[in-house]
């Protein structure tokens, strides 16, 4: 047997080869992003702190660990509901005539999340970093007990060194959030919690900072270049250097450039390696050749890998001319532009990304080519998706507010996000009442000014509705000036300021409800013949007239592409979302998508025709029917029941009305060119429904637990077609390896739950949204079921993909911390004594490990308290210790509940008893004569064996 002294130099050894080996291990291990977006615990409603009285409470409140309540390490979270980010839960809640009509009605609050999680060993030495993408809105982060973030927006991400904080091995670390979203940056729908994703991601001491890869292409001279710029951090204890190797890849994978830097960082420092590369005749990004370069940067220490990071980039030219408009690889490109948010029927602003791409690509279909991110940064991910898909993207900040805390906020969006070439503007503020004053520009430049430490390569703008005539105001400090709903001013500020470039930033703010087509205040419904602007806005087509034939306006951006929650101008309850939108909340086409694309897409890529409205006007035989067709053809004809009503050359801007005399039967548009057919829609008048139809966006998903389908719900007669008017409440039920996430049907009026299993068709038309689970496979098979129709089912194909990385799941320990120590005595002491609240000097503080000795006094006393859980005050919780040395009794609560009777260092553990959620725990220990003695392991109150 080991005696106690070789026992503990063979500890120490053994600790310290263990380090060794960790840092080795971490060393090897390079970057590491794992998701943590699953085995989150969540709590909807504050749970308050206890308010500070006392001296005892009040000195520990000043203290860095000194998280009170769901903010502690040892907070009992057992009986809060366990979910999975990305987590809106405002959409969960009913709708509520006393909540914030702006917020659509909609109870947001205050919640709490808290995760658990263990990190290996090997981890000791790295470099840890929290990420969250966006939580919706003032949050507060803590890990152990710690304060590590505070946050003052709903629409940034943030990277959290917290790498001082984390515990290794076997203790768990406890990652709290409190949410508050009470607190409102919007007057539209923001939804409530940790919305985005969240990120662990382990890298080494020295390594590449986040966002730390710049590497914008830029033209000189005829050539092209790729300055770049890698930004390095350390968080070693020493001066260390580095080589960043750099290459270039093409869209086929090729390598086209690379370099090399060294660069030497401080410890705790940051530094940038620097090149330029070189790259001849480059593939050139655009709108229908959207060409995705690759930058991928490597960080090596002595030939070792210790970090890696890529960025996608494209070679494109862009510039804003005050004649002529926007110019994109030097040619002329009008910006048909749509302002968006980003909530989406069913999921709130919880958006999957193939959700967003099936947004996306329905913008594309409209014709859309740029959208305004309104008003706020977007997911990282979206962005992602307008570079592969050739979208220009207006991105803007969400704060106008140059102070710390809200410049910190326009220099992360602007360091996230300016490699993507799909990025063609910055902007800094929407509508501000300072725009008009002498504040409002020294913002406005401070706010510039700092974008251009970032990046030169984009001009600014920002979205001004008035004070454009004063003598100074924020239109004098940005590069292009950015107009709402200011048709009247286009001609007279152009003659007035002929060297500033223009785009309208936002315009049109007409109404419309899907599928209706008389407007109706009782029913709160608008007609979609484009009718209906609102007090200051125009029509879509008075709007896009305006600035399809002025030049010198870049482009437009109407209000909006999609409807959204909350705003619901100009009704209020029990309208709890907007009518603005191209489309509806769920995506399905409004008139106005169908004037847009005839607006925006070329007849010699795609003949585009459609016919409104649809032809069930039971009872109106023989009266005038409006019929509106929207074509980007020479000339449109009708047709009704095989007889021609009327043709007419196409107006571009205005579209084209016809009276038709309603007869049912078969209604037919036809869109000519050069005397030909190119294309023709066709309306019939339908049946009563009697069946359901499933119609999924795709027919298989991916089992990574993230891949999300919309699948469109409809009703069709007996002759197959489409119902227009169809009102059946449809029920769901899912078979397989998935999970219904949301359900949805565009309508604003409607208050029927986004998270159920059924839904009302409205206007014929309903969606339910379908996600996988991770590790999926197999099919997941939709039954929709409704009173008096034939179900529908539909089945999808279900993938086995690998899920990315993650961060497993801890199971949740309480360990012990700030523990009071006594001085060492000769002889034994009561356990049970008791200190005055005001003494916090006469015993020390530490926490496990806590080595003591060999010194003169053989007892020392061991004081902490615990909050016991739920689940572990069953009688049968393990109060266990990683290594006792010495003789030892445990007290809890003035109870003796064991005792260690030898002296040698060894584990040891006590059963706790039934009681109350706090208890006292002391440890009385005695050290062998000569000999070291103390709490050398975690203590930790653990489930006991069942």
């Amino acid at each position: 047997m080991l005696r106690a002294s070789s026992l503990f130099n063979w500890l120490v050894a053994a600790c310290l080869a263990v380090l060794m080996l960790g840092t080795q291990a971490a060393q090897a291990a390079g970057h590491e992003r794992l998701s943590l977006d699953a085995g989150w615990l969540f709590h909807r409603g504050d749970v308050p702190m206890p308010p500070i009285k006392g001296h005892g409470m009040s000195y520990h409140n000043g203290k860095a660990n000194n998280g009170w309540g769901a903010a502690a390490a040892d907070f009992d979270d057992s009986a809060w509901r366990r979910l999975d980010l990305p987590h809106d839960w405002a959409v969960e809640s009913p709708f509520d005539r006393n909540e914030n009509v702006s917020q659509g009605y909609r109870a947001r609050g205050i919640a709490w999340y808290r995760r658990y999680v263990q990190l290996p060993e090997a981890d000791r030495g790295r470099h840890i970093e929290l990420q969250f993408d966006a939580i919706a809105t003032h949050s507060t982060v803590w890990v152990n007990g710690i304060v590590v973030d505070r946050n003052w927006s709903g629409y940034n991400g943030r990277s959290i060194d917290i790498t001082p904080y984390v515990r290794y091995g076997a203790d768990v670390n406890t990652i709290a959030v409190r949410v508050d979203a009470d607190a409102q940056e919007g007057w539209w729908y923001e939804g409530a919690g940790i919305y985005r994703h969240s990120w662990l991601v382990k890298r080494d001491a020295l390594h590449i900072a986040t966002d730390g890869l710049h590497a914008n292409p830029v033209k000189q001279g005829g050539r092209w270049t790729i300055p770049v710029e890698v930004t390095l951090q350390s968080s070693a204890k020493g001066t260390r250097e580095g080589v960043v190797d750099v290459v270039v890849t093409d869209p086929a994978g090729r390598e086209v450039a690379k370099g090399s830097a060294r660069a030497r960082v401080g410890a705790l420092d940051s530094a940038v390696a620097r090149m330029k590369l070189d790259v001849r005749d480059p593939k050139l990004w655009s709108l229908a050749r959207p060409n995705v370069y690759r930058v991928r940067a490597v960080l090596r220490e002595g030939g070792k890998e210790l970090d890696r990071t890529e960025v996608q980039t494209g070679f494109r030219t862009i510039r804003f001319d005050a004649d002529r408009g926007f110019f994109l690889n030097d040619e002329s490109v009008k910006l048909q532009g749509v302002c968006i948010h980003q909530d989406h029927a069913g999921v709130g602003v919880a958006v999957p990304e193939s959700i967003w791409e099936f947004r996306l690509r329905r913008l594309k279909e409209m014709g859309t080519n740029a959208i305004r991110f309104a008003h706020n940064a977007p997911a990282a991910e979206v962005l992602d998706m307008a570079d592969r898909m050739g979208i220009l993207v207006m991105d803007e900040n969400r704060n106008f507010n140059p102070s710390p805390d809200y410049m910190k906020q326009l220099t992360w969006l602007v360091r996230r996000d300016r490699n993507h070439p799909s990025i063609i503007l910055w902007s800094i503020f929407n509508e501000e009442p300072l725009q008009s004053t002498e504040a409002g520009y020294e913002m406005s430049r401070r706010m510039v000014a700092e974008i251009r430490k970032l990046d030169t390569t984009r001009p600014v703008t920002g979205a001004m509705h008035g004070g454009l005539t004063t003598d100074l105001n924020a239109a004098d400090a940005i590069d292009v000036v950015g107009l709402n709903y200011q048709i009247w001013i286009y001609d007279d500020y152009h003659k007035k300021h002929p060297k500033r470039p223009l785009t309208s930033t936002e315009d049109t703010s007409a109404f419309m409800t899907r599928g209706e087509y008389i407007s109706d205040k009782a029913k709160q419904v608008f007609g979609s013949y484009d009718d209906e602007p609102s007090s200051w806005g125009n029509t879509h087509r008075q709007a896009w007239k305006a600035i399809g034939q002025r030049p010198f306006i870049a482009g437009s951006f109407i209000w909006t592409g999609i409807d959204y929650r909350g705003e619901p101008t100009p009704y209020q309850w029990p309208s709890a979302g907007s009518f603005f939108g191209a489309m509806d909340l769920a995506g399905f086409a409004k008139g106005a998508f169908w004037i847009h694309q005839a607006q925006w897409v070329k007849v010699e890529d795609r003949p585009v025709v459609k016919l409104q409205p649809h032809w069930n006007w039971a009872g109106q035989e023989g009266k005038s029917i409006r019929v509106m067709v929207t074509s980007n053809a020479e000339r449109v004809r009708v047709v009704l029941n095989g007889k021609d009503v009327g043709e007419q050359a196409v107006d571009p801007y205005e579209m084209n009305f016809f009276q038709v005399p309603y007869a049912p039967g078969r209604i037919e548009a036809v869109a000519l060119k050069g005397g030909r057919e190119v294309a023709r829609d066709v309306v019939e008048t339908t049946g009563a429904p009697v069946r359901l139809v499933l119609t999924p966006d795709r027919k298989a998903l991916a089992g990574d637990g993230l891949d999300a389908v919309p699948i469109t719900v409809s009703a069709v007669d007996a002759q197959g077609r489409s119902v227009p008017l169809a009102q059946n409440k449809v029920g769901f039920a899912l078979e397989g390896q998935g999970a219904i996430i949301g359900v949805g049907n565009g309508d604003p009026n409607s208050h029927e739950p986004d998270k159920a299993s059924e839904r009302s068709l409205f206007n014929g038309l309903a969606q339910v949204i379908v996600q996988s689970r991770r590790e999926g496979r197999g099919t997941l098979k939709l039954r929709a079921s409704a009173d008096g129709l034939q179900a529908a089912e539909v089945e999808l194909a279900l993938n086995a993909v690998a899920a990315p990385p993650q961060v497993p799941t801890a199971e949740p320990t309480t360990p012990l911390l700030s523990w009071r120590v006594s001085p060492a005595t000769a002889a034994r002491p009561d356990p049970n004594v008791v200190l005055a609240e005001t003494d916090m000097n006469s015993w020390g503080w530490d926490e496990p490990p806590m080595r003591r000795g060999p010194e003169a006094g053989a007892f020392r006393l061991y004081r902490s308290s615990v909050n016991v859980r739920d689940d572990r005050n069953d009688g049968r919780a393990q109060l266990t210790f990683g290594t006792l040395a010495g003789k030892a009794e445990v007290w809890v609560d003035g109870a003796k509940l064991g005792e260690k009777t030898s002296a040698e260092p060894a584990p040891f553990a006590v059963t706790l008893p039934k009681g109350g959620p706090r208890r006292e725990v002391t440890i009385l220990v005695e050290a062998a004569a000569g000999q070291p003695s103390g709490l050398w392991g975690r203590v930790v109150l653990e489930r006991g064996a069942r």
